[in-house]
């Protein structure tokens, strides 16, 4: 049984992470894991779950948010094309 280090409950089935560093970390469910470990977006505040951006040390969870930081050259669509999808 392993202790959760962010709610601190107690699990038959908790898991442990290890980063890069060497760190060992057990967590009952993959919320409390990204809440411990997950960076967040340096402009609106959230968790960013995939990929994101990166910019000068500060971490983004999408083109928006570092557009809206005054990043230059980050686009949601590999390509640079705008999605069909949005109104003009």
């Amino acid at each position: 049984m392993g202790t959760c280090e962010t709610c601190g409950n107690q699990y038959d089935k908790a898991f442990e992470i290890r980063s890069a560093d060497g760190g060992r970390h057990v967590f009952d469910s993959f919320e409390c894991a990204i809440s411990a470990l997950a960076p967040s977006c340096s402009h609106c505040g959230c968790r960013i779950l995939g990929h994101g951006a990166e910019s000068d040390g500060r971490f983004f969870c999408c083109a928006h948010c570092a557009q809206m930081s005054g990043v230059k050259g980050v686009d949601d669509r590999a390509d640079g094309a705008l999605s069909r999808t949005r109104p003009s």
